[in-house]
């Protein structure tokens, strides 16, 4: 297995020498988090801990990432992928560009061959980071693209399509083909309050529309990796989980609607607490008035 200085310093700077090693599966435990890397079919699997949720596809030819979650936690994955393959990553691709999902993008970046996200995404990264004052720390995708990219390793082909603004205006869903398996990224939060970045070109309408597109787009029996899962939900389903993502955002658009027709303002309309079919969903319930007042917000910019 072959270290750079740098990869060497940042996993082994967290102490974990004896959390992850090759022949164990990983059940390091960080600060009471817990790293796990999950099989799930044909050599692509998910690494949770904290953060969206991680793809990776490791076979004898190569190894892809899907994000990269935060700088504490990307050195477990770096060590787990090592522990696996001594082969390059050939890619780390950005789901988009929320920090639980690029932060550690820096710990990989030596070790990745290139960062693929979508264009939109990309400016995301740039901009937030050219508000912070970090546009020369920052390790942004040297790999964009419009509408779709893709990538063979070994008898795997991965394919990237960007099918509209939704979560962000620059989500990319990663399909595995040979596996069957696709990386939704935040464009599912499996049974939890989805968070809309209108700022970075999300959209309430635009977010149905994605998901309505990619389930047919895929097959019937793929298996979807979903950005985050909430309430005891799995971070992985299948196109019925897609499906009652899309549910919800039309009970929101839904609720927008009816606040006008009834001429509710915006902040009347964002007095809500709970949706019917919903009220079992977890993590942030205030990113329900968030969706409705975005979807209002739209519905009167349409007309």
């Amino acid at each position: 297995m072959i270290w750079t200085r740098r990869e060497f310093v940042k996993v082994s700077a967290l102490g974990l020498a004896g959390g992850v090693l090759a022949g164990q599966p990983l059940g390091a435990w960080t600060r009471g988090r817990r790293a796990e890397f999950t099989a799930i079919r044909r050599n692509v699997g998910i690494f949770t801990e904290r953060g969206g949720v991680v793809g990776w596809l490791i076979n004898d030819d190569g190894v892809v990432v899907v994000d990269s979650q935060f700088a504490d936690t990307a050195p477990l994955l770096l060590q787990g992928v090592r522990a696996r393959s001594t082969r390059p990553i050939d890619a780390l691709i950005n789901s988009h560009h929320h920090p639980d999902h690029t932060g550690g993008n820096g710990v990989l970046r030596d070790a990745v061959q290139r960062i693929v996200a979508h264009e939109r995404a990309d400016a995301n990264l740039r901009n937030v980071a050219r508000q912070r004052g970090l546009e020369d720390e920052s390790p942004f995708p040297d790999t964009t693209f419009g509408e779709s990219w893709n990538l063979t390793v070994g008898d795997e082909n991965v394919s990237l399509r960007h099918f509209g603004p939704a979560h962000t205006g620059g989500d990319a869903v990663i399909h595995f083909e040979q596996a069957n398996v696709v990386h939704m990224g935040d464009l599912v939060n499996n049974r939890g309050w989805p968070n809309i970045d209108a700022g970075a070109g999300g959209s309430v309408h635009g977010w149905v529309d994605v998901l309505e597109a990619v389930v047919p787009a895929y097959p019937e029996d793929a298996v979807y990796i979903f950005g985050h899962n909430e309430a005891g939900a799995p971070p992985t389903g299948t196109r019925d989980d897609v499906a009652f993502q899309r549910d919800y955002f039309l009970a929101v658009i839904e609720t927008a609607e009816r606040a006008l027709a009834a001429g509710r303002s915006r902040e009347q309309a964002i007095t809500i607490d709970s949706l019917p079919g919903f009220e079992n969903f977890g993590g942030t319930q205030t990113r329900l008035p968030l969706a409705v007042g975005i979807a209002y917000d739209e519905l009167v910019a349409a007309g």
